[in-house]
């Protein structure tokens, strides 16, 4: 295969995008809202490379390391550790390596486009709205391509868009350059999802200008909660640190929006419950549990070890030894545990699809808003997995 033009539904890494030379390439989001590329084959040179970096088209992994070390893990910086989504250890490398003469290359949102994306930061200030996970598809190709093969960078992203990464600095034999970063992932949902939530929520609140989608108000073990605010002018009044407090603030404020999974969040239900997955994800993922590309991986450290714990703390995994030395420069507590015990909460197997998910996708594709279908749907899938969650439950018991 020459270039990418028989590529259907992958995995919309962008690096296809950011490796051509002659700009053929288009990253751009599909009618089921994924984001794909697409081929301008009258600028193609039919020169390869985007089929070479392409995880997609790969059956194996850029590398194939198998875990180094594991910790569970936390910055000691108690305001990081509270405003990170688990522990804070991906926040506190990112400021490490700053401190190094590196950049980052992390995911921010922007709230006028209403989507992740890419982007370089060069100081801790450019680089403090990666703090926080963002559960939506990244448009990667700007950052990407906004990178200077030549400096040195920490790259962040999914498992997917990290492999495809790893190949592009291989193919360029630029891999000590950088240092790359991944997390374990579940999947990444249609963006048609997260555009009828905010439909949703527009209509109580008015126009978004501020999102995030993890905070430990109720504890690390609630804290899958999306706070959304209107008020632009309110982020930088009385010394308002956005990326520090914002959360704590708005959770007061009269006019935002703050909904929790435990409490039946709309956006949650439809991603977690693998309404709006990725084909991709839910058919083509290789990087579940202990498979990656990066020199460290990161992710909430759940299961029974840290079950008390409502600080949050990191899953931390080294797959390179580069990775691992960086882990123990940190300023951060590491516990090391095998690998089993740290990755106990995460995913072995690739998100499935409920039996529902179409009448879910024709919702999300029509202009209806009415929530009332979504929780029949939502009651019905809960009653077919009863059943089998009662099986485990004894299972466990038994045990």
């Amino acid at each position: 295969m020459k270039n990418i033009r028989e590529v259907k539904d992958c995995f919309g890494c962008g690096v296809c995008a950011t490796v051509c030379s002659k700009n053929a390439i288009k990253i751009e989001l599909n009618k089921e809202g994924f984001y794909v590329p697409t081929l301008n084959t009258d600028a193609c040179s039919n020169c390869g490379l985007c089929t070479e970096v392409c995880a997609f088209l790969h059956d194996d992994l850029a590398i194939n390391n198998n875990p180094k070390h594991c910790y569970g893990a936390w910055s000691n910086n108690v305001m990081i550790r509270k405003r990170c989504s688990s522990g804070g250890v991906g926040y506190e490398l990112g400021k490490f390596l700053l401190d190094k003469g590196y950049k980052v290359c992390g995911v921010k949102y922007n709230v006028q486009e209403q989507r992740a994306e890419h982007y370089i930061a060069g100081n801790e200030e450019a680089f403090m709205p990666t703090g926080g996970s963002k559960y939506i598809q990244s448009y990667t190709v700007d950052g990407f391509k906004a990178i200077n093969r030549k400096e040195k960078y920490l790259v962040t992203g999914t498992p997917c868009q990290i492999d495809s990464f790893r190949r592009y600095i291989q193919k360029f034999n630029v891999e000590e350059n950088f240092v790359l970063m991944d997390f374990f992932c579940h999947s990444v949902p249609s963006m048609l999802a997260w555009k009828k939530y905010l439909q949703h929520v527009e209509k109580k609140i008015g126009r978004v200008t501020y999102a995030s989608w993890r905070n430990k108000f109720t504890g690390w073990h609630d804290s899958y909660a999306i706070a959304v605010d209107v008020d632009d002018k309110a982020r930088n009044c009385d010394g308002i640190d956005c990326y520090n407090n914002y959360n704590i603030y708005i959770s007061e404020k009269a006019h935002s929006y703050n909904s929790r999974l435990s409490k039946g969040d709309l956006f949650y239900k439809l991603f977690l419950g693998d309404y709006c997955c990725n084909p991709a994800c839910q058919k083509n993922c290789k990087y579940k549990y202990d498979k990656s590309s990066a020199d460290i991986r990161i992710g909430d450290f759940w299961g029974n070890t840290y079950a008390k714990d409502e600080d949050g703390v990191s899953a931390v995994v080294a797959f390179t030894d580069k990775g691992d030395e960086l882990l123990t420069s940190l300023d951060c507590t590491l516990q090391s545990f095998p690998f089993e015990i740290v990755a106990e909460g995460q995913m072995k197997k690739n998100a499935g699809r409920p039996f529902l998910a179409d009448v879910v996708h024709w919702w999300l594709l029509s202009s209806s808003s009415r929530k009332g279908l979504i929780k029949v749907v939502f009651f019905v899938d809960w009653l077919s997995r009863l059943p089998q969650r009662c099986i485990n439950k004894v299972k466990r018991l038994l045990r």
